[in-house]
């Protein structure tokens, strides 16, 4: 397997000051630095779906789209991971956004579609786990502590588990309510895989893109969950961190630290993760490292990516898909979802080594 030391793969954001108007709708257009057409030539629609995670950044580069292509019209419909890859697949959509990449017979199933898929990473972000005890506004639990909560074998919040970490917060006496995600989720699969990498002994479940585990309360969509925790008292759950609000969040134990979700912690995971081989020259696929114990870094994490084809039976939109793609990996469209979404901007090193990858995208016409 092909190992990226952490420059190459991801820098780290920056205050960038960045005027950008987000549309509330979820229909925009596009610019970027490596453009793809004849900028204001370019018009039509392309319609895409995928991972919830990925909502906001999705409208700050359909915002950013706009200036430059008012006659372009991007759709983005986030159904979850899941059905964003059955839909890319089927050919129900143009593009796809997912949190875990294609599994081989889908990767297979989406060659046989659009002949080389695209594959490359356009958001990185952590997954916080999000609480809402009143009072209570950040704790520390280990990894085997967060199995054991959504395991529900700890369901208790002054659990002596939870105390031992947390000596200085007043912890109630009051019943754990975890919340999951009801539908195939990207989330899951990399929350998950997390659980099953960091607390083997404490989650014995394999990693999933729908929850394994019985009970609780399920809710559909990264806003679902958010929306059922912030209603609830006593309720835990996980989230892509740009949509935690307000809500407590949790500081996770790696090594003997306890580490707040940050972009840039979250980024550092990376540095000891490598790219899985033999997937095809425009797949950019990485095994992440979950259980690291590397210093400040954040393992709770998910790497979003987007789908697109080689080859559309039309040319208009193989046109379209290659310019929006374009701008999502632009440095102008980086510094977007970093500022409205709280992702970390892939390096220019990253972005010249997927280039190739977007400059496929096209039609057998």
């Amino acid at each position: 397997m092909k190992r990226f030391p952490l420059g190459r793969v991801i820098a780290l954001p920056a205050a960038a000051a960045l005027t950008l108007g987000i549309a509330a709708c979820g229909s925009v257009n596009e610019r970027g630095d490596n453009q793809g057409g004849n900028g204001s030539e370019l018009s039509g629609t392309i319609s895409g779906a995928g991972a919830s995670s990925q909502e906001a950044a999705q409208k700050a580069w359909q915002a950013g789209f706009l200036g430059s292509h008012p006659d372009v019209t991007v759709n983005y419909d986030p159904i979850g991971s899941g059905g964003g890859r059955e839909q890319f697949i089927n050919g129900g959509s143009d593009f796809g956004g997912t949190d875990a990449f294609l599994t081989d017979d889908e990767l297979a199933a989406a060659q046989e579609r659009c002949g080389e898929v695209v594959e490359i990473p356009t958001y990185v972000s952590p997954v916080a786990v999000i609480f809402n005890l009143k009072g209570v506004n950040e704790l520390n639990l280990k990894p085997s502590t967060i199995a054991k909560i959504f395991n529900q074998k700890i369901t208790k919040w002054n659990d002596p588990e939870i105390a031992a970490d947390n000596p200085d917060v007043d912890l109630p006496d009051l019943g754990i309510t975890p919340v999951n995600r009801s539908d195939e989720s990207g989330t899951t699969e990399n929350f998950t895989e997390y659980l099953k990498a960091a607390a083997p002994e404490e989650w014995p479940h394999e990693p999933s893109d729908s929850w394994p585990v019985n009970g609780g309360e399920a809710a559909q969509g990264t806003s679902g969950v958010v929306q059922a925790v912030s209603n609830g008292n006593g309720t835990i759950g996980y989230a892509d961190a740009s949509q935690a609000g307000d809500l407590g969040t949790v500081k996770v134990g790696v090594g003997d630290d306890f580490v707040a979700y940050s972009p840039q912690a979250a980024a550092k995971v990376l540095e000891v993760s490598e790219r899985i081989e033999g997937r095809g020259d425009y797949s950019f696929a990485y095994d992440l490292a979950r259980d690291t114990t590397e210093e400040g870094t954040y393992p709770i994490v998910l790497v979003s990516y987007a789908l697109a084809c080689t080859n559309y039976d039309d040319a208009n939109k193989a046109e379209l898909v290659k310019a929006y793609f374009d701008y999502m990996i632009s440095s102008e469209g980086q510094q977007a979802s970093a500022q409205h979404a709280g992702s970390a901007p892939i390096s220019d090193a990253l972005r010249e080594e997927i280039q190739p990858a977007i400059d496929a995208i096209g039609s057998g016409s």
